[in-house]
């Protein structure tokens, strides 16, 4: 299957960590993942999935503090759609990147369980001192999870 050019190859964004601006996040992910051809549900699945990357950015790293930076760069290549975030806040700490026990149940620390069940693959990288990346990759319709060849697409 060949599949179409897609109509933005790549794109940036910078938001400051004000929870009010998630709604164009959603916006602008869901625009660019449907013309990256996904269907309307999995391209809201994604921008839901960013959604709740963006809020642990702004609870986590930068601490509710609203007028922080958040610069996410949207890309389409080799049959993936791929969206990076970056921020200048606090380091995560390794035993902080985990998802709480399903079982239990109260409000809160299920966004790596959601950020894993709607992207193939994400890295989390504070290798660089100034700055932590979250890369989250998406197979686009019509390619296997590592983007490339035809196989069928987790979505």
């Amino acid at each position: 299957m060949t599949l179409p050019e897609p109509v933005c190859r790549e794109l940036t964004l910078e938001i400051p960590s004000d929870p009010a601006y998630l709604k164009v996040v959603r916006g602008v992910c869901l625009c660019l993942a449907e013309a990256a051809g996904f269907p309307e549900d999995k391209g809201r699945l994604v921008a839901l999935g960013l959604e709740e990357a963006c809020t642990n950015v702004m609870r986590h790293a930068y601490e509710n503090r609203p007028d922080h930076p958040i610069r996410l760069q949207f890309r389409q290549d080799a049959g993936q759609f791929v969206i990076e975030l970056t921020d200048w806040g606090r380091k995560a700490r390794p035993e902080e990147l985990k998802s709480r026990d399903l079982n239990e149940i109260r409000p809160g620390g299920l966004g790596l369980h959601f950020i894993s069940e709607v992207f193939d693959r994400f890295e989390y990288d504070a290798s660089d001192e100034t700055c932590n990346r979250l890369r989250l990759v998406k197979a686009r319709p019509g390619c296997d999870r590592s983007g490339t060849g035809s196989g069928p697409s987790r979505a």
